[in-house]
């Protein structure tokens, strides 16, 4: 396959600054890297938060994007598990050490030397990317590249996050109904649970998409729920969320805070802790998630709802993102 020498990429300069267009030369695999012609890229609130500078260690400049549906164009000398023509899914843990006392007990998502894809990697808002062989998924055939896009991060870290809700878990709440949990409703739905979706106040627009998806209630997230929840998660990243999801759980009922970003958690009465109330966090994925979000996802039909944009207009799609304009994803094509 004849290759160009250069690609069109969305490149980040400085935090809070707008995303210019650019030229750059087509990158190189290493030996364990796949190159891949990106089919599709979607854009997460992760990657708002870096852009507008909430996450602080960006490798500048940057190409974002860590939802990549690629096609594999190159293989470097070492890769043995892929070929090229196959149709892969990146998300946002690119890289992790194998070594440190968290990979080596199988927790490595919390690698102490971890790279991450559109934040210390290059990402996908770009015409080609490189990738670790190792952090790289086939996808399945049910999904075409807009579709998939999204259940590379928004559906692994709700997944993440879904995976710590105790089995018996009957109503559940979500605090944001936005691209993770439109994914993670359905899959729930599927398993027989009650969902109850908390959106900004007045947000009609989303509580109706939650519906639609199966919710049984949807509200705003200042009001309580009808009924008691069993555990909740908090998609939003909104630390005064914590603190109402509290006194909307049961006794016994767990809140998962699902973002990798979340502003700062207003002090709250113990009492509505007490009662083994617990508060956990998750963070990033594992590549077990990943086999397992794409099984479940097949098995439950989940229709994610992309919502296209080209790549020159990425900056246009943060915007929408930031604006709460977007209902399901956005996604990036390279056309053009």
């Amino acid at each position: 396959m004849s290759l160009p020498s250069s690609m069109r990429a969305m490149v980040l300069s400085a935090a809070a600054k707008s995303l210019s267009l650019e030229y750059l030369p087509l990158p190189r695999p290493a030996a364990q890297q796949l190159l891949l012609r990106v089919r599709a890229c979607g854009v997460c609130r992760t990657d708002l938060h870096i852009v507008d500078g909430d996450l602080k260690e960006p490798v500048l400049p940057l190409i974002p994007g860590h939802e990549i549906v690629g096609e594999v164009v190159q293989v470097g000398a070492a890769v043995q598990n892929f070929h090229i023509g196959q149709r892969v899914g990146v998300p946002w843990l690119g890289y992790t050490c194998g070594s440190c006392r968290f990979c080596r007990r199988g927790q490595e998502n919390l690698c102490d030397q971890p790279g991450f894809t559109g934040y210390t990697l290059p990402g996908g808002f770009a015409e080609f990317t490189v990738a670790d062989q190792r952090y790289s998924f086939l996808l399945p055939d049910g999904y075409d590249d807009l579709a998939a896009a999204p259940l590379l991060c928004a559906g692994l870290i709700g997944y993440r996050s879904y995976s710590k809700i105790d089995p018996y878990c009957e109503h559940l709440g979500i605090y944001g109904f936005g691209a993770a949990a439109h994914i993670i409703a359905q899959i729930a739905v599927h398993e027989g649970k009650k969902i109850y979706a908390f959106t900004r106040p007045g947000d009609t627009a989303s509580q109706q998409f939650a519906r639609r998806l199966g919710a049984v209630w949807a509200g705003d997230s200042d009001q309580p729920p009808p009924q008691p929840l069993d555990a909740a998660i908090i998609f939003a990243p909104v630390g005064s969320l914590l603190p109402a999801a509290l006194r909307a759980v049961d006794k016994g009922g767990l809140v998962v805070c699902g973002g990798i970003h979340m502003s700062d958690i207003p002090s709250f009465p113990y009492h509505i802790l007490w009662n083994e109330r617990r508060v956990v966090s998750v963070a990033n994925l594992t590549r077990q998630d990943g086999e397992e979000l794409l099984r479940k996802a097949v098995a439950a039909g989940v229709k994610t709802e992309p919502i296209p944009y080209p790549l020159e207009k990425a900056n246009e799609a943060l915007n929408d993102l930031r604006g709460g304009r977007i209902q399901g994803a956005a996604v990036l094509t390279m056309t053009g």
